[in-house]
């Protein structure tokens, strides 16, 4: 990273739901330990919400629009990391992270639109290494608890068992609370951007999209209702497997493949055994994702701070060996995904790169790639998120 900066961290869309909620929750856990600031569009509209949220009357306001690239430049120049939670991505970030690629400035998001990411790693991987700035996408409920669930069981699997498993299964087991509207928007871009264009469809439909010059062996669709004998219980399409197996598997061969060059991973929902299990799993698929209907959430919209806070999840991980080794782990989070959970997992990882992410060097990473066992650590101490072995015993 280039000189010394002005602050230690910019919230990009800090005026919008979820930018303010992580505008809320540094104000409130890290004042007077952090040099931030506040950034968007309009400063009064930046003003109001900093006045809202609590925060000191002193946090600066730094004007930035993604329709002006040199205010984005001029921003980025101003700190070590920029948080941006203004997407869809596709629509809005793609000159945000050439400015950080430019100007060695590291960058957190919180996407899920891989077609989208694919063509920024192309497009700035290698002035990114160059400069130095770490772009880290898909620091939210996508892909933050799946991504590090699984390098916390592999992580648990080499100390007990000496390797890791080269096939291993996340299970949403239980979860409360809605995706946010900025999901539902990302997913609308990325369906409209593919009927334009027949390549965006097939990226979308590889697995290993986000590992250009690596493609491992054949993945699980999930896209069908199906019984799972592993855990007794039918099992519905997940509608974030489309980014987090991606992710996943991007950040086995950043890190030199250490689950296996033939490493399998897939995602699904449980929905219970018999019967009712069954039906619940053929209603959930036939449904699809909920988040293109009329009632899906809107960009600028979320739930209640009651509701986010009632909000939870639990994913199951379970590792299979050839020779019938497992492990279970879970990662559980104590707010509603799209929002509570999420503003905290992003803000914890932006502070993560800053405290203990100085050997990363830069590069378009993951979060596990990039950050490791550090960033669980954190996750835990501060996010509300917890990391569990479960089988056997550790």
């Amino acid at each position: 990273m280039a000189g010394k900066r002005e602050f230690d961290v910019i919230v990009y869309g800090a005026s919008g739901f979820t930018g303010r909620l992580v505008a809320e929750y540094l104000a409130k856990s890290y004042s007077g330990k952090l040099a931030w600031a506040m950034a968007g569009r309009d400063p009064a509209k930046l003003a109001s919400v900093r006045a809202e949220i609590g925060a000191p009357v002193d946090t600066p306001l730094v004007t930035a629009d993604a329709s002006a690239p040199d205010s984005l430049d001029a921003m980025a120049k101003r700190t070590k990391v920029v948080l941006t939670t203004v997407g869809p991505y596709q629509l809005y970030g793609s000159e945000l992270v050439a400015a950080c690629a430019r100007g060695g400035t590291d960058y957190v998001d919180l996407c899920g639109e891989p077609t989208w990411m694919r063509a920024m790693i192309d497009a700035h991987e290698s002035e990114a290494k160059a400069s130095g700035a770490r772009i880290v996408f898909s620091c939210g409920f996508d892909s933050i608890p799946f991504d590090m669930g699984v390098l916390f069981l592999q992580d648990a699997a080499k100390r007990k068992f000496g390797r890791a498993f080269s096939r291993v299964k996340g299970r949403v087991r239980k979860m409360r609370g809605t995706f946010s509207g900025g999901t539902a928007a990302s997913l609308k871009a990325t369906l409209t951007a593919a009927a334009r264009d027949p390549k965006i469809l097939d990226l979308l439909k590889d697995p290993f999209a986000l590992t250009p010059g690596f493609a491992g062996p054949k993945q699980p669709s999930g896209g069908k209702p199906e019984f799972d004998e592993d855990f007794g219980s039918w099992m519905a399409p997940f509608v974030m497997a489309a980014i987090n197996t991606r992710n996943v598997l991007r950040s086995n061969v950043l890190m030199g493949r250490p689950y296996g060059a033939d490493f399998v991973y897939d995602e699904m929902v449980m929905t219970g055994a018999g019967e009712k299990g069954e039906a619940i799993a053929r209603s959930m698929a036939a449904a699809g994702s909920g988040m293109d209907g009329k009632d899906a959430p809107k960009p600028g919209e979320g739930p209640s701070r009651e509701e986010r806070e009632n909000g939870f999840y639990d994913v199951v991980f379970l590792g299979v060996a050839p020779d019938g080794t497992r492990m279970t782990v879970s990662v559980k989070g104590d707010r509603d995904p799209g929002y509570g959970s999420t503003s905290k997992m992003i803000a914890e990882t932006a502070l993560c790169l800053i405290d203990n992410g100085r050997s990363t060097p830069g590069g378009v990473w993951t979060p596990a790639s990039a950050l490791g066992m550090p960033l669980i650590d954190r996750l835990q101490k501060n996010a509300g998120l917890t990391f569990t072995i479960e089988q056997p015993a550790p």
